[in-house]
């Protein structure tokens, strides 16, 4: 059974930073894209950043500059850095892996983890 579990999420003042980590876990694992979504109230749930097994990673225009999307390919572990945070970057943050096995795809979800943005 895969699992994604997340983590570092946590109250910070604007201006502040922030590392999200988040690491799949199970047997035989073959995971492609990984990425960040995020959820504030009353929104859609949005792409934050992805990131593939090749590293070519990908922003949302609102964080290119302040965010930065990293992975440990061999531990299945992605990580987002996040800089200047803003009270609108005030969201639940949900990671997102893509995983291949027998040639069908299988998309994981997190539980989500939350970051608050407030002085």
């Amino acid at each position: 059974q895969v699992q994604l579990v997340e983590s570092g999420g946590d109250l910070v003042q604007p201006g502040g930073s922030l590392t999200l980590s988040c690491t799949v876990s199970g047997s035989d694992l073959d995971i492609d894209l990984m990425a960040w979504y995020r959820q504030a109230p009353g929104k859609e749930r949005e792409l934050v950043a992805e990131i593939t097994s090749g590293l070519d990673t990908n922003y949302e225009d609102s964080v290119k500059g302040r965010f930065r999307v990293a992975r440990d390919v061999a531990k299945n572990t992605a990580y987002l850095l996040m800089e200047k945070l803003l009270p609108e970057d005030t969201a639940v943050y949900y990671c997102y892996a893509q995983e291949w096995r027998d040639y069908e795809e299988y998309i994981h979800w997190g539980q989500g983890t939350q970051v608050t943005v407030s002085s």
